[in-house]
């Protein structure tokens, strides 16, 4: 039987702690398309902040345009007045930094590996290695299921530290509310009713949370914490990390920095799903993470999507005469699973199902 162990790579952290130098399948290579220099480049204006209490309250016009200006420009902005207590944030961060610094032992009692080969999307570990050749990101991940709330493997929510399950669930109860409010301001801002886009996430809809480790790298102008990317789901509500910067966002061409602000930040970018239902009036923003030559870093992501037994394709109200479908509609659970693929080649999967041919005119944007 062939040697298969390339499939189940070493814990990043524990390597880093381990090696003076990335091992081969970790370090950028020179043909590999949207490489550039990973020092990344200043961003020309702050990042678009949305006062969300205020849109929401009052659809503030001048709030609705900042956010056009964030859609069209970026494909993401930080939001404020969101509802969330900064005492949560700060638990979800420590918690999360807390389980990542737990032996490797007892963080691999909920490891992604099923009797020692076989890879599930869930639990502790790193993203699925799908080739030989496949370069590797610099980064451990704890990947849970939260909604649909009766599918949750509570196997895999960790026991230490004691809050951390009762925070991630409260969490993600405050997080779906600013999850609602963006999609009725963004809703507006297409000229849908308030309520469209909403509606479109039932209650077999996935919610995944994301808890990202960056450990130290000796050679961040070679490595990645994450290759580049757009996520797959409609939505994704990113906790920054405040004290370490490594997110980058592309725009024509070039590698923005995000910078890390003193407190703790929401920061919400759009999906290739909603990418695909809005016909692709929203983008999803191609983004990387950076590394780390000294310090840690950590991030909690949520993405919302869809409900994987409904097909994914253009919401009806965004098609007319002149603004045929861009896309082709697909199965969403089978969309995921071509992301997936996709990813593991730093491929975005919605450019495979976009109809080419179609003449299409933008209204909004």
């Amino acid at each position: 039987m062939a040697d298969e162990s390339w499939r189940l790579p070493s814990s990043v952290q524990q390597l880093a702690a381990s090696t003076q130098e990335p091992p081969r399948q970790y370090l950028l290579r020179e043909q590999e398309p949207l490489g550039g220099n990973l020092a990344g480049t200043e961003m020309p204006e702050p990042i678009p902040t949305i006062d969300l209490g205020l849109l929401s309250a009052s659809n503030d016009a001048e709030e609705a345009a900042k956010l056009r200006s964030a859609l069209q420009t970026w494909g993401f902005f930080k939001v404020s007045n969101h509802g969330m207590e900064t005492s949560l944030m700060d638990s979800v961060m420590t918690t999360s930094r807390d389980f990542f610094r737990l032996p490797l032992e007892e963080k691999r009692k909920y490891s992604n590996i099923i009797d020692g080969k076989h890879f599930q999307m869930e639990g502790y570990g790193t993203d699925q290695v799908k080739t030989q050749d496949q370069r590797l990101d610099w980064s451990d991940r704890l990947h849970l299921k939260v909604e649909p709330e009766d599918e949750r493997n509570l196997a895999l929510w960790p026991i230490h530290p004691k809050s951390f399950r009762d925070d991630l669930h409260e969490y993600t109860l405050r997080s779906k509310r600013i999850k609602d409010d963006v999609l009725r301001a963004m809703a507006k801002l297409l000229e849908l009713d308030e309520d469209c886009l909403v509606n479109q996430f039932s209650d077999r809809a996935l919610t995944f949370a994301r808890f990202n480790y960056y450990p130290p790298c000796p050679r961040p102008d070679l490595v990645l914490g994450i290759k580049p990317h757009s996520d797959v789901y409609a939505l994704t509500v990113l906790l920054m990390d405040k004290d370490v910067a490594g997110l980058q966002f592309l725009r024509d061409g070039t590698w923005y920095n995000v910078p890390a602000v003193s407190n703790y930040t929401l920061l919400i970018n759009v999906g290739v799903t909603m990418e695909i239902m809005t016909n692709g009036i929203l983008k999803g923003p191609v983004h990387r993470v950076v590394t780390n030559s000294e310090k840690e870093r950590i991030s909690v992501a949520v993405f919302y999507g869809l409900d994987p037994e409904r097909e994914i394709g253009p919401i009806a109200q965004m098609l007319t005469e002149d603004r045929p479908a861009r896309y082709r509609k697909m199965k969403v659970k089978d969309f995921l699973a071509a992301h997936f693929e996709h990813f593991s080649r730093g491929e975005r999967v919605v450019d495979s199902l976009r109809i080419r041919s179609r003449i299409f005119k933008r209204r909004y944007f």
